[in-house]
């Protein structure tokens, strides 16, 4: 086994990788707003809309899972290239969909092909960074990430209004050949540690194996899943709760981008503050800021003051804890055992995304005339992440 070679890394390949790791919340987010007017149109209830994110997520994070692996054998460019195509194709789907049904497929497949950006690109930057160089990467990609959210929900909601819901998914079609090309021209074909052989289902389990056996790993894994779960608990229960308070579809973004607007200045912190303060009090602000978050979410419709502004408020809470805690939870997840370090982004994508369906489809089960359903909603996964945090840092202890 060989070490990946690392190409020269420039402005314009870091730009190239950012923007492949987005593409995923891009394809996520972007139709964000039509869903508030998808029931009336393809006369379907509610629950059956929230289907259309919740198969997207699902799919999204199932890939990953397969994509990790695949990708420490077979190399991570070809890997990228497959999903991309799927994107592609679940896009032009989704344009043409002439009902809810079609609509749900579509999605399930951009989710299948927007799941190869999420886990190889996080592998390339375990391939060509190493220690505080690597967190800090991570924190740059979660300020990229953070900016996609509310700029989708702003230009979907305004392309929804002007032109039809249709339009997102054209401009999703255009995005993602741009990607393909900048992917097939523009990333370079790099060696990676594990040789290339047939994927192995015997391999693959004792892969996984040997990574949730890994303490540190476990936690990582279990924070990361909780908090990607209040987060999209809190995306797909945005458009209903903004629909109660009067808000329609080209509102929306406005209001969500209070949260991943702190998130970036989060991260950015997080590149300034990991090496300084350390990685363990880094994260043990964040995960007390986001928690504090859920419950005034929850809090302040109970105490009266029920309106936008008072569901956009605590965002900034949950979106700067979320920015502290995440880069370094990613890093240490993915960097346990570097051999397997495809393989690890798989798995923590594959639970992210699958607690985030889990979240956002439970967002249906519910009514909401206000935001503390919700808000008491995302505390449940929030809970389960300040767990597993505390299982993080103090391994023998046994919690009765």
């Amino acid at each position: 086994m060989t070490e990946p070679s690392r190409p020269p890394v420039r402005p314009a390949l870091v730009a190239n990788l950012l923007a492949q790791i987005s593409l995923g919340l891009m394809l996520m987010t972007l139709c964000l707003p039509s869903m508030q007017e998808w029931g009336a149109l393809f006369d379907a209830p509610q629950a059956d809309v929230q289907l259309t994110f919740s198969a997207y997520v699902a799919t999204y994070g199932l890939l990953q899972v397969l994509y990790g692996p695949l990708s420490d054998r077979r190399g991570r460019r070809p890997i990228l290239i497959l999903g991309l195509v799927l994107a592609l194709v679940g896009s032009v789907l989704g344009g043409l969909a002439p009902d809810l049904g079609t609509l749900v497929l579509a999605r399930t497949i951009q989710g299948a092909g927007g799941a190869a950006g999420m886990v190889v690109g996080r592998s390339m930057i375990h391939d060509w960074f190493e220690g505080p160089q690597r967190t800090r990467m991570m924190a740059f990609v979660g300020m990229t990430m953070g900016v996609i959210p509310p700029t989708a929900t702003i230009v979907g909601g305004s392309l929804h209004v002007h032109w039809g819901w249709q339009a997102n998914f054209g401009v999703m079609v255009v995005i993602t050949a741009v990607l393909l090309a900048a992917a097939w021209w523009g990333l370079p074909r790099v060696a990676v540690a594990a040789p290339a052989k047939p994927f192995r289902l015997g391999d693959w389990i004792a892969a996984h194996g040997t990574l949730m056996r890994t303490h540190r790993f476990l936690w990582s894994l279990l924070i990361l899943a909780c908090t990607t779960a209040t987060f999209y608990t809190l995306l797909a229960g945005a458009p209903i709760v903004l629909k109660s308070y009067g808000v329609g579809p080209d509102g929306i973004g406005f209001f969500i981008m209070f949260g991943p607007i702190a998130y970036i200045v989060g991260n950015f912190m997080t590149t300034h503050l990991a090496h300084r303060v350390g990685e363990r009090r880094v994260m043990n602000w964040g995960q007390t800021l986001s928690y504090g978050a859920v419950l005034l979410m929850a809090a302040l419709p109970w105490l009266g003051w029920r309106s936008p502004l008072a569901f956009a408020l605590p965002l900034v809470l949950l979106g700067l804890g979320h920015g502290l805690l995440v880069p370094p939870v990613l890093s240490t997840s993915i960097s346990q055992v570097p051999a397997l370090a495809g393989t690890a982004a798989g798995a923590v994508g594959l639970l992210q995304q699958w607690t985030g369906a889990l979240g956002s489809y439970s967002v249906g089960w519910v009514e909401h005339p206000d935001a503390t359903p919700l808000g008491l909603l995302m505390t449940v996964f929030a809970t389960g992440a300040l767990y597993a945090h505390f299982r993080l840092w103090y391994p023998r202890r046994h919690l009765g």
